[in-house]
């Protein structure tokens, strides 16, 4: 076999934590303790012989790298220390860049030395809004009391939309459009890759009925149950800070469309509705649950990766360690937020809900570009693995 191996994958994967892979010298105990493992499939043994080859284009439509949970099991018994669970993460990280759309974007957001564009282009962008709505003005204590941050952007008599929310749609659904195409075409890209690297039959097409409930949807009531997450021994921890961060989103994600349902509609009836919530209502309370559970969900697995750097030498990387700060900082900045806003502390509020927004813009800006796209590029992968074995994907000859 001729193998034309991509010399600056290599170099990437060796930066990204990749760096232990040249140690693997084949010996199959990593495919032993993997639950991911199959006769047929030696997981991650042959991932790990790509990887020293350099054969970028297989490992990136490769289903099984995406479905690795990194639970650092085939790690801690390598006996040579070439760390499988850091290469995965490696090939992971390359492949959100690869998929990642506009090129330019996901480049910028694969290592520490695009941090400082990162973090500028969004609070440039909300800088400019908030400078050119007319709201750069401190509230008095009564108005901060009685309207909180609904007035950030200023006020206007449109009956409609509120100046607030009007200004907010435009830079937060531009951002999660943005990731929405992105997802899009790089999910598209990705299944397409991994039907021809797998071989599977392209003849027999699911309706969208058929591949939501025989394939998508099992695989996310799955990954929610977090099913085979339990299965890890070795990181068993991850676990613990995993699910309560899952479920916090969960959380947001009602209480954010609740709050843009109650504003942009239900407030033209009710315009109470556009005042800040009592903090014994049912939604805030869920808001402020799921804020917390965020930050100790993130607080728990920030702890586990730097245990697990200080304890088995893992190398930390952009890659791991920027969803973790992104996500303390939108959690964080939001509680500090409200309670300034309590206290009736208008300036520091003012300031902090600045922060909050752009950490906000931030997370649905760079989604699928860095750790949290596996949010969809894991449960394509798991898709894909119950479409592989079904009968569309198989050669009626074959069966």
């Amino acid at each position: 076999m001729n193998v034309q191996p991509d010399l600056d994958f290599i170099k990437y994967l060796k930066t990204a934590g990749g760096d232990t892979m040249k140690r693997c010298y084949q010996c199959a105990t990593c495919s032993v303790v993997c639950p991911l493992s199959t006769d047929t499939k030696p997981f991650p043994r042959k991932e790990m012989i790509w990887s020293q080859w350099g054969l970028k284009d297989k490992l990136v439509a490769d289903p099984d790298v995406f479905l690795c949970h990194q639970c650092g099991d085939c790690t801690a018994y390598c006996p040579r220390g070439a760390k499988p669970g850091d290469v995965l993460g490696a090939i992971r990280s390359y492949a959100y860049t690869f998929y990642g759309w506009p090129t330019g974007l996901a480049k910028l957001a694969s290592s520490a030395k695009g941090l400082p564009m990162l973090i500028a282009i969004p609070a440039v962008i909300i800088f400019v809004f908030w400078l050119i709505s007319g709201g750069m003005t401190i509230p008095a204590a009564d108005d901060f009391a009685k309207y909180g941050y609904q007035h950030f952007f200023g006020h206007w008599d449109f009956h409609w939309l509120t100046k607030n929310v009007a200004f907010i749609d435009i830079f937060m659904l531009g951002a999660f459009g943005l990731a929405v195409v992105s997802c899009y075409k790089g999910v598209t890209t990705m299944w397409k890759k991994m039907a021809e690297n797998e071989g599977v039959n392209t003849n027999f097409k699911p309706s969208l009925v058929q591949m939501v409930q025989q394939f998508i949807w099992p695989s996310i009531i799955e990954i929610v149950l977090h099913t085979r997450f339990k299965e890890c021994k070795t990181n068993i921890d991850r676990v613990t800070g995993h699910l309560p961060l899952m479920l916090a989103f969960i959380g947001l994600l009602i209480v954010t469309a609740w709050s843009a349902f109650a504003n942009d509609v239900l407030g033209l009836w009710i315009p109470s509705l556009h005042g800040p919530m009592s903090v014994w209502n049912p939604v805030k309370i869920l808001a402020n649950v799921s804020a917390v559970a965020m930050i100790v969900g993130v607080g728990i697995l920030w702890l586990n990766r730097a245990k697990a750097e200080a304890a088995s030498g893992v190398t930390p990387t952009f890659y791991d360690w920027f969803l973790i700060w992104e996500i303390m900082a939108v959690g964080v900045s939001g509680l500090l937020a409200e309670v300034l806003r309590w206290a009736g502390l208008a300036a520091p509020g003012y300031i902090i809900y600045y922060i909050h927004l752009v950490a906000v813009m931030m997370l649905f800006m760079y989604m699928p570009y860095t750790k949290f796209a596996h949010l969809v590029y894991r449960t394509t992968a798991y898709s894909f693995e119950k479409y592989r074995e079904s009968s569309f994907a198989k050669n009626p000859l074959d069966q």
